[in-house]
């Protein structure tokens, strides 16, 4: 159910962390329906977005997307390009890429399942003065991309394919350009920022930087569910290798049967401290689940910047951890760890991008 996210949160990552062990595409997939275009419509929009959408989100009837990077601009959510132009006459935004660059890319759901995709562009506003424009900063639209009973790409749409990937190939990666895209103003997410008939813009913080940190600060959920997830991930793994190690047996004294490979300091080394630490950020990441609960619930300002530092610290830390240690693992395995139905090759080339999407992982550590 949709409202776990918001409501629930401890269970929305449970559900999420059980699919995810099962096919980490799905769980990804999973994550951008709810969590990402959900959580956006749900944390950036006001209730007139929530009547609209909410059912759809939650029937799947509204497959939906994220699109935030573009070509040119990941980590740099400021200096994105995709720019929203209002036309006071038709009261509508028109949605433009206005260079290669600034081609929406990576988009989970785009380029197969999305009808719709939150779109975050430059708002620009005409003036009547010999600026002709002002730019209020990056702003989050609703998009509809496909027709919703064909299928089809909506004129000024275009869509195309990211192509194949180290893993993650149960995702539909697509890359959105937009054509002079016209959307009515309401689909605007108007939570922090909102411009009237006349065109005039109106906000409760003063300052384009406060909006923009108030904008991603609603965002921070994905980042809690991929700290979350990747403990899932490198649950799996551990168990695996440890009970592996149990059952191989190798070498041992003369005449006698061989020994379990786990009796061997060198492989308790391997994989003792790995287990231990799992066991530690297992509790580590249900404690952020709980604060980001809470936060959520109380809106506490302390709460929203120790969510932030911690779940931008913990995704960075678990998820660079998880990455070595799915390594570590298949190397304790010896060979038998190479064969592709004992997981780990999937499970680390799936993984892999956790520690880049959702904030790179040496910017998120810059940011603690």
């Amino acid at each position: 159910p949709f409202r776990y996210v918001v409501e629930d949160p401890a269970k929305y990552f449970a559900i999420s962390e059980a699919v995810g062990s099962i096919d980490i595409s799905l769980g990804i997939k999973f994550g951008v329906q709810y969590s990402l275009w959900g959580g956006s419509v749900l944390n950036l929009g006001t209730k007139k977005h929530r009547d609209k959408y909410f059912d759809g989100i939650d029937n799947l009837e509204y497959l939906g997307c994220f699109a935030m990077t573009e070509l040119h601009h990941g980590s740099n959510v400021q200096g994105l390009q995709t720019v929203a132009t209002f036309d006071p006459i038709t009261d509508e935004f028109i949605i433009d890429t206005p260079n290669d660059g600034a081609i929406k890319w990576w988009i989970g759901n785009a380029a197969v399942h999305g009808k719709f995709a939150t779109v975050f562009a430059r708002l620009v506003l005409p003036t009547h003065d010999s600026k002709g424009v002002s730019d209020m900063g990056v702003h989050a639209f609703i998009v509809p991309i496909r027709d919703l009973k064909t299928h089809q790409p909506l004129p000024g749409i275009e869509i195309n394919d990211c192509g194949h990937k180290i893993g993650l190939n149960g995702v539909d990666n697509g890359a959105l350009r937009f054509r002079s895209v016209r959307i009515p103003r309401d689909n605007l997410l108007n939570r922090f920022g909102d411009v009237t008939r006349d065109g005039k813009y109106t906000s409760s913080l003063p300052t384009i930087n406060k909006r923009f940190a108030a904008t991603l600060g609603e965002l921070v959920g994905g980042r809690v569910g991929l700290a979350h997830s990747s403990v899932g991930i490198l649950k799996i793994a551990v168990i695996i290798a440890v009970r592996y190690s149990l059952l191989r047996q190798q070498f041992g004294p003369p005449k006698q049967p061989e020994v379990s490979i786990l009796d061997y300091q060198s492989q308790q080394h391997k994989l003792m401290p790995m287990l231990a630490s799992t066991y530690a950020f297992h509790f580590a990441t249900q404690y952020l689940v709980e604060k980001y609960s809470e936060m959520k619930k109380t809106h506490d300002e302390q709460l929203v910047g120790d969510v932030h530092a911690l779940s931008a610290g913990l995704k960075s830390y678990v998820t660079s951890f998880t990455a070595k240690s799915l390594s570590t693992c298949r190397e304790a395995c010896g060979g038998h760890g190479y064969a592709a139905v004992n997981r780990f090759g999937t499970l680390r080339n799936d993984h892999d991008i956790f520690q880049t999407f959702e904030g790179d992982n040496t910017v998120l550590l810059q940011q603690v």
